[in-house]
């Protein structure tokens, strides 16, 4: 495994900035480079930005053995019971088809056995009404709602050091898809209150999930609601539903006899989604079936982080050792080959965003990623807690 170099972390847990502001029809690149304004947008690299990934064909999945074990008492509100147990982790070349751009099935290979104990999982995503709970109980600022200071970035122009984050904006025509800040730009003002800038508001949305949601955010939700952000293998172990090797977390058919099962883009990607299953841009959680397991939009809708760093080859590593992998927590620090400094954690579900002609990353075992200081207008979180 390649070495891995963790920068060290501020107060503002490892601002690398890069911030991005579109300027009427124009994208001007500032001179402040603020990582949590780059997207967390899950872009595709090519294969050769990947060289650590494993190159396999396919692998067969061994069936699922869920754990019978189940806590007594009633379940924690808003909280189904996820049994644990032995499964197949990971993705196949096979499902590469499914997207138009390479690579998306790269960083999840090989197929590998993992176990996982058993958790109580939230059901749906969190959402605003739960978060601003917390909000008002303890008075938490966001990553987005804070301003970086001169000091943090000495030499930067005064009118740069804005409180923002970064919002998805269509294009105007069909774009080639190899450059996200086409559709991406950051915007003073928008947070978890305002996803889309200022302009944009919570109202009628309490059962929408929250976004604009940094790691760290994330993580102090966590602490006060006396939950933790599942593991990467929890959280697949959950999505799977008590399948074996299915492409997404109903089935291998996308929709089913027709039906829409989850929410994700429709249309030409990034100029115009048609919301021809029911909705254009971010949906009510619980909008479609829940899966095997009572879990609600673990495809699609909002990217979900997990606590593990992300690495690009840790499945490779993983299955090196052979045998089962027993609760697994990641790699012990992050590497993406795309941006090798970055701090960068998993993933994972996709988003309304995700199309088969850009990120098909709704299928359930492929992984997504993000620095940890960035949030967007389609990244929240859904958590979990251990029995007692």
């Amino acid at each position: 495994m390649k070495s891995r170099q963790v920068t060290k972390r501020n107060g503002r847990a490892a601002l690398i900035f890069g911030m991005v502001v579109v300027i009427v029809a124009a994208i001007t690149i500032l001179a402040v480079k603020r990582s949590r304004s780059r997207p967390a947008a899950n872009t595709i690299e090519s294969p050769a930005a990947c060289e650590a990934c494993p190159s396999v064909g396919s692998i067969a999945f061994a069936p699922t053995a869920s754990n019978s074990d189940r806590p007594s008492g009633r379940p924690p509100a808003g909280m189904v019971w996820i049994p644990g147990g032995e499964f197949s982790m990971g993705s196949t070349v096979e499902s590469e088809s499914l997207c138009g751009l390479a690579g998306v099935t790269r960083d999840a290979l090989p197929v590998h056995r993992v176990y996982v104990d058993g958790f109580w999982m939230d059901q749906t995503e969190l959402t605003n009404e739960e978060f601003e709970k917390f909000v008002n109980a303890t008075g938490y600022v966001t990553i987005a709602e804070r301003t970086p200071t001169k000091e943090e970035f000495p030499g930067a122009p005064p009118e740069n050091l804005v409180a923002g984050s970064t919002v998805f904006t269509p294009t105007k025509s069909k774009v080639p898809l190899d450059d996200y800040l086409q559709w991406w730009r950051y915007v003073k003002g928008a947070n978890w209150r305002h996803p889309e800038g200022p302009q944009s508001n919570l109202k009628g949305k309490e059962k929408y999930p929250v976004v604009q949601i940094a790691y760290d955010d994330a993580l102090a939700y966590a602490r006060w609601a006396g939950k933790r952000l599942p593991t990467e293998a929890e959280w697949e172990f959950a999505a799977r539903g008590g399948l074996t090797g299915k492409i997404y977390s109903w089935g291998d058919d996308f929709q089913p006899n027709g039906k829409a099962m989850a929410n994700t883009y429709q249309g030409k990607f990034p100029v115009k989604d048609t919301g021809a299953d029911g909705f254009a841009g971010l949906a009510p959680v619980a909008s479609f079936a829940p899966n095997g397991y009572g879990l609600y939009d673990v495809a699609g809708n909002a990217w979900e982080w997990v606590s593990d760093w992300y690495a690009a080859d840790y499945y490779s590593e993983l299955a090196k050792s052979g045998g089962v992998a027993r609760n697994p927590k990641g790699p012990t620090a992050p590497f993406d080959p795309a941006e090798p400094r970055a701090q960068k954690r998993v993933q994972r579900g996709g988003s309304f965003l995700c199309s088969d002609q850009y990120c098909s990353r709704y299928m359930v075992g492929t992984r997504g990623k993000g620095e940890v200081s960035t949030a967007s207008n389609h990244l929240g979180v859904r958590l979990v807690m251990d029995a007692k």
